[in-house]
């Protein structure tokens, strides 16, 4: 597994409410994890809200965990390391976000895609990042900004480094395999339940977008190989 460490700057803090990143992610409803995810966070006894059933989830081991996922980071909140392969089995969403751009508001229509397709195996992945000079702040300035002027409730890595040299190691794997590095905030990656990276987009695509939204739709109705191959 790849381990790559947080980085921290400090920045006046953006804010509307006083409430912080903590208290928010205990006050929020709970998010459900697949069988065999680590680092569910739902409190003990909650009952699942699934409202239409997904594919069945193999879980993820280091046998089974694509080369696209097999990678841990810090989280941004709290710098907890997280084991992506929690997410293996899932269509996953990989963005590079930053506070202060043209495209921030975009938060806003990535937490409504989350929230909407969650429960039938969407994950969006928000990665911080000052390669393009619009994500000062440190960790806690981003994380509490995120929360309070958008609801964001997906999960977000602390902040790193996206393109070049000095991209992490997942986004130089992102990049190899699509032939597309970000060239800007707000770029997406989508990668289907079996770890391939399917499709690219530019920052100017909004998570509302037509295309998008359609791809995701089917690439959800899709089962993993593994769960195919089990089931034939």
């Amino acid at each position: 597994m790849t381990r790559f460490p947080a980085f921290s700057r400090q920045l006046p803090q953006r804010r509307r409410t006083a409430l912080p990143w903590a208290v928010a992610l205990a006050l929020s409803a709970p998010i459900v994890h697949a069988a065999g995810e680590q680092g569910a966070n739902r409190p003990a006894g909650a009952a699942s809200t699934t409202s239409r059933a997904s594919p069945a989830t193999v879980p993820a081991t280091a046998a089974n965990c694509p080369a696209t996922l097999n990678f841990r980071f810090p989280r941004l909140q709290d710098e907890a390391e997280q084991n992506l392969c929690q997410y293996a089995g899932k269509v996953v969403l990989v963005v590079n976000t930053a506070s202060y751009c043209g495209f921030t508001p975009q938060y806003e229509g990535l937490e409504a895609l989350y929230a909407k397709y969650r429960e039938r195996g969407l994950v969006v992945l928000g990665f911080p990042s000052n390669d393009f000079s619009q994500e000062p702040g440190s960790e806690k300035e981003i994380a509490d900004f995120c929360f309070n002027t958008y609801g964001v409730k997906f999960p977000m890595l602390a902040k790193t480094h996206v393109r070049g040299d000095q991209a992490n190691p997942m986004y130089a794997r992102l990049a190899k395999e699509s032939g597309t590095a970000p060239k800007w905030n707000f770029h997406k990656y989508l990668i289907d339940r079996d770890g391939r990276v399917v499709a690219s987009y530019q920052s100017s695509v909004k998570p509302s977008d037509r295309q998008l939204v359609s791809r995701i739709e089917q690439l959800l109705a899709v089962p993993r190989q593994e769960n195919r191959a089990a089931a034939n």
